[in-house]
């Protein structure tokens, strides 16, 4: 009979164990977000994104480091360290481009926000600078509220706010503060 009473101990142990767990109650844990507040979704860098239309670039966007925010009320997609833009139009080689040192896109109304060291170039090489920029894509419209420089022809006008289309064909700059006229700066200038 001795040899039987660890036997027997073991048994009432295992029943024991099982008594206890049987009684607890099960509750079922459901997960519903995992996404950390104020964490992006997705994160990457140097990244270079190709847009095409039949087969031929139409944009490249290059940046150092993308954050997409999709489990937020608005989604948006974050360039926090810059992007640099490249168009394409039937030709191998860029024919504007757009580069910011922080870029904001918000999918619901596909708007850009550009800030800091703002710089655009359009096909003809007029150049728009300025510190806020926005682009609307479906309303193919950019704008700003902030001071603008602008570089057309022979002429450099500057101003608070801007308004044109994407391609700088029809532009506006709503408070001009003063007109430089290329030529004749030149001509001024000392020759050494």
């Amino acid at each position: 009979m001795r040899c039987c009473r660890p036997y027997n101990l073991i048994i009432a142990v295992l029943v024991a164990g099982t008594a206890l767990l049987s009684s607890c109650e099960k509750k079922e844990i459901v997960v519903k977000d995992l996404q950390i507040k104020g964490m992006p979704s997705l994160s990457a860098r140097d990244v270079e994104t190709m847009y095409s239309d039949s087969g031929k670039v139409t944009l490249l966007v290059r940046s150092p480091l993308i954050q997409q925010y999709t489990e937020v009320e608005e989604p948006y997609t974050l360039f926090p360290e810059g992007l640099t833009v490249l168009f394409y139009e039937k030709k191998s080689e860029p024919q504007a481009s757009i580069t910011a040192q922080y870029a904001r896109y918000t999918e619901k109304d596909e708007v850009w926000e550009l800030r800091d060291s703002v710089v655009a170039v359009n096909t003809e090489g007029d150049i728009l600078e300025t510190e806020l920029l926005y682009w609307s894509e479906p309303r193919q419209r950019i704008w700003s509220d902030r001071f603008v420089r602008f570089t057309h022809n022979d002429q450099i006008i500057m101003g608070t706010g801007f308004e044109s289309d994407t391609r700088f064909s029809n532009w506006f700059i709503k408070n001009v503060t003063g007109t430089i006229y290329i030529e004749d700066e030149q001509k001024v200038a000392p020759v050494d």
